[in-house]
């Protein structure tokens, strides 16, 4: 029997391990074990995901919460110990690149514990990122390194790992996209909002870049306001994005807008249902441009880079900053052309999590 830890802490992780716990639970000689750190706590951002992707609920939960960066790694990590010591796994798997993934890498590697690292090899070569920090040091530590893609694999070699630790195994957020747009049909957010399908854009903003600094928070919301003059704008709002609104007092800016409909942050189901019948997105997440590259949705990425250079080489994202001079140019040129670039990557089949589990137990 071999055991397995799963590891989950923030939203973005849940569409990557609802897969992968679902084929471990196929294979009879894993005994599999899913551990919620808690970084993300509330209903709306954690509660809702489980029950949308179908997860069972955790087995344990660190319970970490909110702190600053470093008290929250601290925290998971003293935690995580503690359940190393009790459980004793064969291997610790982590998934992409949130502050839970980094802090248990460092207990796995201090207590000799295995870890796998899903979607590793992932870079945006910029340092002033927290989640390149996570990534770099997670994939140091890591005893097998399953990457997305063949650019993930080249990072990874120059960096000086060993190829025999590094496995292409595909894009496992592209098996929960497949399995669950049939599901995501059954949603009545379209309805609920009064939206028309490809008649309306998404916008989703949370990274400190672009939220914490003022000015360039209310640039990015300026855009948004001569963009929602031509098409209505949907917003998902981040606590942390709407903490910050009302910290500049940019509500009455947003009220102003009134094609702007802010929203509270949706389940799984609901979400996907949203963006995938949307004109354009405008983003600054890393997944929803490996999203809206399989499902041919233009994608305007909101950032000076990008960790998924492949969404841009094969897919219909763009990464164009967050001046509000380029936004709007760009997404204008979006909204008038009727162009998409529509390329499934290699591998991003919907088959990923089969490749995980099998490159786990092989190793």
């Amino acid at each position: 029997m071999v055991k397995i830890i799963n590891v989950v802490g923030a939203r973005p992780n849940f569409m990557k391990i609802a897969p992968i716990v679902e084929e471990m639970a196929r294979r009879p000689q894993i005994e599999q074990l899913l551990v919620h750190t808690g970084q993300h706590y509330t209903a709306t951002m954690s509660d809702l995901f489980f029950a949308d992707l179908g997860i069972p609920l955790p087995d344990i939960n660190l319970g970490v919460g909110s702190a600053t960066a470093t008290q929250q790694i601290a925290g998971i990590m003293i935690e995580f110990e503690k359940v190393i010591n009790q459980r004793r796994p064969d291997w610790v798997v982590v998934v992409g690149d949130v502050n839970s993934t980094m802090a248990c890498a460092l207990v796995c590697s201090r207590m000799g514990v295995k870890l796998a690292h899903v979607e590793a090899g992932l870079r945006s070569f910029d340092r002033q990122m927290p989640e390149e920090i996570n990534r770099v040091v997670t994939d140091a530590l890591a005893d097998l390194l399953l990457t997305p893609s063949r650019d993930a694999d080249e990072n990874l070699k120059r960096e000086g790992i060993d190829a025999a630790r590094i496995r292409l195994v595909g894009n496992v957020m592209i098996d929960t996209l497949f399995k669950h747009l049939p599901r995501a049909e059954k949603s009545t957010i379209l309805q609920d909002l009064g939206l028309e399908p490809r008649a309306y854009c998404v916008l989703t903003l949370h990274r400190p870049s672009n939220v914490d600094n003022e000015s360039t928070l209310r640039g990015i919301l300026s855009a948004i306001g001569e963009i929602q003059e031509q098409l209505p704008v949907i917003f998902p709002i981040h606590p942390r994005t709407r903490a910050r609104v009302a910290e500049f007092g940019l509500e009455a800016e947003l009220e102003r807008m009134k094609r702007l409909k802010v929203i509270e942050p949706l389940g799984y189901l609901d979400f996907l249902r949203l963006y995938s019948n949307s004109r354009l997105v405008m983003t600054d997440s890393g997944g929803i441009q490996e999203e809206t590259t399989v499902l041919g949705i233009p994608c305007l990425t909101l950032r000076h880079n990008t960790e998924r250079p492949i969404t841009v080489t094969e897919g219909t994202n763009r990464v164009i900053g967050s001046r509000k001079e380029d936004i709007v140019r760009e997404a204008m040129a979006s909204l008038n052309s009727n162009n998409s670039r529509a390329r499934k990557p290699e591998l991003w089949d919907g088959r990923a999590a089969a490749r995980i589990v099998d490159a786990i137990l092989e190793s």
